[in-house]
């Protein structure tokens, strides 16, 4: 029996090869944007999950009482250490690590690498396997160093590179030769070699290097090491909580123990609840949105091809047809469908996986490398969506009287009439609200590049420097600083900590000289030199930034933004300079110059009170920013590599500009734009592909009425409407359910910037003004050629 449904099934599929191939294409787009979108949340969902004992492991954080003493992702270094010692029973294993980033060479090749160094538990506790070497003595040596497979390939062109050295240069500027030990296999995206986008390390050191690299990870003054444990099975979070805040309180020194609350969280939840959460959600939502709406098409149209079938309906009851064996057939034919279209799904998958991977700046994982049960999920969902896509309309037609069928009588189904607008208009307010949603958040995107920043971006390259924190280490930087200045291709030529890109140096509790360190405001600190000004064409609204030559009363002299000149309560710049105000920690300060408020960070976050201290005075730089003059790019890069090459033949010369790094900072935002063009386009030709079925099924189930208007003299024209007032005033409908969703909806994105695009009417208006036109275009070329036909041609059965 089943044989025949099957045989039956694809028979009707091939008589109705139009209807077929539209059920075909919309559904086979629907699965496959559901299959990319499921395969990505998949894989953010695993990091972490495959390390080794997931279940038991845990990160540990900082809650600060003051935020200024530390970050959240830093703690005490012996802190891990003590847990396992002191509470073996809560803690089984640990493992912490301090990361540097350091210049590395090999022969005359030279880079800047990312650098863990921690404890020797690393391999054995997450089960990374090494691709060579021992892992029970990779770490054995404090002048060893495990690589990943990667980085064995870039420094020698081989794996099996064990008994190898590369040098790698500490912070004064010594060097050391460093043994491979080992070699890491590929291994997962993680939270360990991998903490963040900006922090992926691929060398790791024993904590015997941690002196040579300049690291202490035995005092608890160090608050800035990433502690990781593994707890003991049955052990409790807020058991290990206690213990951590008894340690602290026990070892620290007395203001970290006053303001340091530890906890730990879940590693196998640590990724997703820092990370990208929300990204999923609104993706997942939107591909549950897409496959619907391909759902809705095929119910839709097979809804309005049940006047062809009723006469089968009927005949197949006379003859003693069940029910249930109709709902069986009709729902075979469904399956087979989706089948059909899930196989195009996965072709389009293998096609569309690497502009999908591209949007998202991550690897999408081939056909052949899913677990197991995702071979059966996908069948398992081809049934799902057949039967889902299929059930309606079966029980709909076999519930028709056997009389009513034979006669094709409709009087049966007007009730469905109201259900299938419901469900056009329903995929209309989807794609409405998909294409108002990509609208604004391509606005918002745009806002970032398009307002004014405050500083110039054309035209700066930045560098990062070999690390020398000493008054020595800066005025050598100084020194080469001055001679690349001397380059006709550079204008301006900076050294600080860092760039506008939201990575302050530290903070300052800043406080007026009338009042006392209870009333204090949060300043973000950065070291530069008296050239930033000049690099990032910063606007000095009163004063100098600092002056021509670092003197020894410039210690105490600072720069401040209008921001940090408001809080101290001065309304002009010009009656700031010469004033002073004091700072927790810090002798009194005296500012020299104010400049003009400007984008520093990401827009998310408002404008705040900035305080630039001299390079001179606290002896931390990480880079070399340089305004370029205009002119031919690869001329001017050539000539400052050359610069650079003569004076730091052992420092790699790699570059960004400011624009890239902008678009970094805006990375999330980036994604989410493209995602959004491609889910509204998708959206569209999913609409447009159920409205050239449902109005070709119209147009041949009224062709003998447009022969009777025609004859009557009706004009093509009118015959037209007759078919746009339908679809309009349904699309007008959805408008009008759609806008309002979607303005809910983005007025809580936009919540999260604090500088944000007004939503104005506009987006709407486009997204309504497209899908109406577009939708007009096609009804009205499908119509034109009926309404043109030989109206004898239609009524001559008649």
């Amino acid at each position: 029996m089943l044989h025949n449904y099957f045989i039956i099934g694809w028979r009707n599929i091939l008589r109705n090869k139009l209807f077929s191939a539209i059920n075909i294409a919309g559904l086979s787009i629907g699965i496959t944007f559901t299959m990319l979108t499921a395969v990505y949340i998949w894989q953010e969902m695993q990091v972490n999950h495959q390390l080794k004992n997931a279940g038991n492991q845990y990160i540990l954080l900082s809650k600060w009482k003051d935020p200024n003493m530390g970050y959240e992702i830093g703690t005490c270094a012996p802190l891990p250490l003590a847990l396992k010692k002191e509470y073996p029973n809560l803690v089984k294993n640990y493992y912490r690590w301090d990361g540097v980033t350091s210049n590395v060479s090999k022969g005359d090749k030279h880079f800047r690498e990312h650098i863990q160094i921690g404890d020797s538990t690393l391999l054995n506790m997450y089960g990374f396997k090494l691709l060579t070497g021992n892992a029970a003595t990779a770490f054995n040596d404090p002048f060893s160093v495990v690589i990943t497979r990667d980085k064995a390939i870039k420094y020698f062109g081989r794996t099996n590179v064990i008994g190898e050295t590369i040098t790698i240069e500490s912070f004064k500027g010594d060097k050391h030769d460093f043994m491979v030990s080992g070699v890491l296999d590929k291994i997962p995206k993680n939270s360990i070699t991998n903490l963040s986008e900006d922090n992926n390390n691929d060398l790791f050191l024993s904590l015997g290097a941690a002196r040579f690299m300049g690291r202490d990870m035995d005092t608890w003054a160090n608050t800035i090491v990433v502690g990781l444990v593994e707890l003991q099975p049955g052990a409790s979070k807020s058991a290990v909580d206690a213990a951590m805040l008894r340690l602290v309180k026990a070892h620290a020194q007395p203001q970290v123990a006053a303001n340091l609350v530890p906890y730990i969280v879940p590693l196998n939840t640590y990724y997703l609840d820092w990370g990208p959460k929300k990204m999923l959600y609104t993706l997942g939502l939107v591909a549950a949105f897409i496959l619907f709406m391909a759902i809705i098409n095929f119910v839709n149209i097979c809804i309005s091809r049940s006047a062809q079938r009723m006469k089968e309906m009927g005949i197949r009851k006379v003859l003693g047809g069940l029910r249930g064996a109709l709902i069986k057939q009709f729902l075979t034919e469904s399956v087979i469908m989706v089948t059909v279209a899930t196989l195009f799904a996965i072709v389009l998958y293998m096609i569309g996986r690497y502009y999908f991977a591209d949007i998202l700046q991550t690897e999408m994982t081939g056909l052949f490398g899913f677990p197991w049960y995702f071979y059966l999920l996908l069948p398992g969902m081809a049934l799902f969506t057949g039967i889902l896509a299929g059930l309606y309309p079966a029980v709909l037609l076999s519930s028709l009287k056997s009389v009513d069928s034979l006669k094709g009588k409709l009087g049966s189904v007007k009730e469905n009439i109201t259900f299938r607008k419901v469900l056009i208009a329903f995929q209309f307010a989807t794609a409405a609200i998909v294409m108002i949603c990509a609208i604004i958040i391509s606005l918002q995107t745009n806002l970032f590049f398009g307002k004014s920043l405050g500083y110039d971006k054309e035209h700066v390259l930045y560098a990062q420097l070999p690390r020398d924190w000493s008054k020595k280490g800066v005025a050598k930087m100084e020194g080469i600083r001055s001679r690349i200045a001397q380059l006709p291709q550079v204008k301006a030529i900076s050294l600080s900590w860092a760039i506008p890109d939201g990575n302050y140096s530290a903070q300052l509790q800043a406080y007026k000289m009338s009042d006392d360190s209870l009333h204090t405001f949060t300043s973000q600190v950065v070291n530069v030199d008296n050239q930033y000004a000049a690099a990032y064409n910063l606007k000095l609204k009163a004063g100098e930034f600092f002056g021509p030559a670092y003197m020894a009363s410039d210690s105490a002299r600072v720069v401040i933004n209008e921001k940090h000149m408001h809080a101290l309560g001065f309304n002009h710049a010009a009656d700031a300079i010469g004033q002073q105000f004091k700072a927790q920690g810090m002798p009194v300060l005296t500012i020299c110059g104010v400049v003009q408020d400007f984008r520093f960070g990401s827009m998310q976050q408002a404008l705040q009170p900035m305080t630039f201290l001299n390079v001179n005075y606290q002896p931390l730089y990480r880079f070399f920013s340089v305004k370029l003059n205009p002119g031919d790019l690869e001329v001017s890069i050539n000539a400052l590599q050359k610069k650079w090459s003569q004076e730091m033949p052992d420092a790699p010369f790699e570059y960004g500009f400011m624009d890239e790094a902008l678009a970094k900072l805006y990375q999330t935002e980036i994604q989410l734009k493209k995602a959004s063009y491609l889910a509204t386009g998708l959206a569209i030709i999913i609409v447009l592909l159920g409205i050239i079925g449902l109005v070709s099924l119209s147009v041949q189930k009224r062709t003998k009425e447009i022969g009777v208007r025609k004859v009557l003299g009706s004009s093509a024209g009118n015959i037209v409407k007759l078919f746009l007032k339908d679809f309009l005033l349904t699309i007008a409908v959805s408008g009008a359910i759609a806008c309002p969703v979607a303005f809910l909806l983005m007025r809580h994105w936009l919540n999260d910037y604090a500088y944000k695009i007004s939503l104005t009417p506009m987006p709407f208006l486009i997204s309504m003004v497209v899908l109406l036109v577009v939708t007009a275009l096609l009804i009205t070329l499908q119509t034109l050629k009926a309404a043109y036909a030989n109206p004898v041609k239609s009524l001559r059965t008649e």
